[in-house]
């Protein structure tokens, strides 16, 4: 499990060392840092996979633009103000990231160019370094999961890739890859118990999908089909079973929650022991009761033994992972809450602690209290 994320000049940080947990939930108002979390890990996978991490690699570097992020250049990047480094050999303006795990920092430096979409990776001057070739946590390796907030929308029919779903286990950082995913492990066993809803007698990935499903549009199934002679899949839903069945229908005809949160439900239920899911903002386009239902789910994915960082804008999704922590399903321990506002040109990290029984150790100004502050005009 990844412990800590560092992050020096990077977009929205000057400096800033962020602990992590195997459920870590980041939340704040818009353009205060929650994304760059989550791209910072992003970028390091894309330029792992570019295999542009080996620091004896002369053309090695962070790649900004890719399959996972398109990030620009370096100077779309670089954050407004840069911080000296404790040693002068250190160019103020270089690019720092680095993650933790079982207390061993790994840490990539990269030249700062203003018109590079590839930033040169530099030997490190406290001698930190590592191997392309070494995989040294879950961010390299195969249960990685990227889902960005603009994911797949209603359509008539998905990519069919074998390499992306089947090879690579990939559902594509939106999400693109999630409709032949499931065709392709429809009847593999969800090992997990935790990911298993009780009253569902098959553990099938299909059959799974289908009763999380109905924790957001009750009585809904699906069906994920590839279409002959095409390098297509077909997605349908249906309501009901036996005589009641419904007809099948194209996404295009459902609700358009439905198919925006089916890579999320896809992500956790495939998730395995050292996954690491990323996910922004799950509840996008879902009623709340939904919303509540996938904090249970990706609580339901740690438990499985993966790790899920979440942006999110939900006092819902907060809420489920309270409610989680004090029904016994995930340690309060296991859990992070940072809430991230501006300060200045730079962001600003506060972390207040979930308790055994779901309370949070500290409020601050801004922290899912809009509703309070509507509630008290409403009655003054």
């Amino acid at each position: 499990m990844l412990e800590q994320i560092g992050i020096t000049n990077f977009k929205a940080f000057a400096r800033q060392d962020i602990p992590l947990a195997p459920f870590t939930l980041l939340t704040g108002v818009n353009s205060s840092g929650k994304s760059t979390v989550l791209q910072s890990l992003a970028l390091l996978r894309q330029s792992y996979e570019a295999g542009l991490l080996d620091e004896s690699d002369e053309a090695g570097g962070f790649l900004l633009n890719g399959e996972l992020v398109e990030l620009g250049t370096g100077q779309d990047v670089r954050h407004e103000t840069y911080v000296r480094h404790e040693s002068s050999a250190v160019d103020d303006r270089d690019i720092t990231l680095s993650v933790t795990k079982e207390g061993r920092r790994f840490e990539w430096r990269a030249q700062y160019g203003r018109e590079d979409d590839l930033l040169r990776l530099l030997a490190h001057p406290n001698g930190l370094t590592i191997s392309a070739s070494y995989e040294p946590h879950s961010l390299f390796g195969r249960g990685f999961q990227y889902l960005k907030a603009d994911r797949i929308v209603p359509a008539v029919s998905y990519p069919r890739s074998h390499h992306a779903a089947v090879h690579r286990g990939f559902l594509g950082a939106r999400g693109e890859h999630t409709v032949n995913f499931l065709r392709a492990h429809q009847d593999d066993t969800v090992e997990a118990q935790s990911l298993c809803v009780p009253d569902v007698s098959s553990t099938t990935l299909l059959s799974q999908t289908d009763a999380w499903m109905q924790r957001l549009c009750p009585g809904v199934n699906l069906q994920a089909v590839g279409i002959d002679g095409t390098d297509t899949v077909h997605l349908s839903y249906g309501f009901g079973s036996g005589i009641s069945a419904s007809n099948r229908y194209r996404p295009t005809n459902v609700g358009f929650g439905l198919t925006y949160a089916l890579p999320i439900v896809i992500a956790c239920l495939s998730a395995r022991p050292d996954s690491l899911i990323l996910l922004e903002n799950p509840e996008a386009h879902l009623h709340p009761q939904g919303q509540t239902w996938l904090a249970y789910l990706a609580v339901a994915a740690v438990a499985a033994g993966a790790q899920v960082i979440m942006e999110t804008h939900s006092d819902h999704v907060l809420n489920g992972l309270r409610i989680a922590v004090k029904d016994g399903r995930i340690p309060a321990a296991s859990t992070a809450v940072h809430f991230f506002r501006r300060k200045g040109q730079t962001a600003e990290v506060l972390t207040p602690s979930v308790g055994e029984d779901g309370t949070l150790s500290d409020w601050p100004d801004g922290f899912f209290d809009e509703w309070e502050n509507s509630l008290e005009k409403l009655l003054g």
